[in-house]
């Protein structure tokens, strides 16, 4: 059987990349990977996909990108063959671009990760991924990101003073401490998605209809990370021992 070879798009060129790496090095997966930033947002991928004026069904992810890279050495990783493509951004309401129509359409879209690619939205972004204040944090059921605090660009440096760890590089740092992050917000996924009688913590269309829900009545945003549902998605044993 030969090795999968997949690629992540993620949004930004740091804080995104720095995840996804830490999450594949500390679970040791044995796939092949390229990881490669957007450098800019959902709402401009939304865009390209649905305001082009061509059929997005038609739409070849991988020339895209391609087209907008202007780094000559990442030319050959558009050229290559993946069985799964995986999109990680953040949801940013708080952009001018949000909509819930838009972001919607963007999660039944990109839902399987062999065809079109699979999106991993995270609340309110990527940084929701150190956003414990212990480990395990008996309170993050009720963590919220306002949107006030978003649009004064505050939630980074909030994570920053609250995460559990004194800095990025001790948060997640093995197996156990990732184990506990991503076993966290599965609980919270189904808190939130209870109410939608939904099943399962990695239903985004359910996650993102309960996000939508907050923001709309409440002006804050629940705290959650999924892109680490990429761990227990590829193969739930590896969440369940330290080892």
């Amino acid at each position: 059987m030969s090795k999968r070879k997949i690629l992540l798009l993620v949004e930004g060129e740091k804080a995104d990349i720095a995840v996804m790496c830490r999450l594949l090095t500390v679970y040791n997966l044995n796939i092949d990977y390229e990881i490669i930033p957007y450098c800019t947002n959902i709402y401009r991928l939304y865009k390209d996909f649905f305001d082009s004026g061509d059929d997005p069904e038609n739409l070849d992810l991988l020339l895209l990108l391609k087209s907008r890279d202007k780094n000559p050495d990442h030319a050959y990783i558009f050229d290559e063959h993946y069985s799964d493509i995986y999109l990680v951004f953040d949801l940013d309401p708080q952009d001018t671009g949000f909509s819930p129509d838009k972001i919607r359409k963007m999660i039944d879209f990109f839902h399987e990760s062999s065809d079109m690619g699979k999106l991993y939205l995270n609340y309110p972004m990527v940084e929701s991924f150190y956003h414990l204040k212990s480990l395990p944090d008996a309170n993050y059921d009720e963590r919220f990101a306002s949107m006030d605090e978003l649009r004064r660009k505050a939630y980074k440096q909030r994570v920053q003073n609250e995460k559990y760890a004194k800095n990025y590089q001790l948060c997640a740092s093995n197996r156990k401490t990732c184990n506990i992050v991503i076993h966290q917000n599965i609980e919270k996924a189904l808190y939130l998605t209870h109410s939608l009688n939904n099943n399962s913590p990695f239903n985004q269309s359910a996650i993102l209809e309960s996000e939508l829900n907050w923001i709309s009545s409440e002006s804050k945003v629940p705290v959650l990370c999924t892109c680490c549902f990429f761990i227990p998605e590829y193969q739930p044993a590896l969440i369940e021992s330290d080892d």
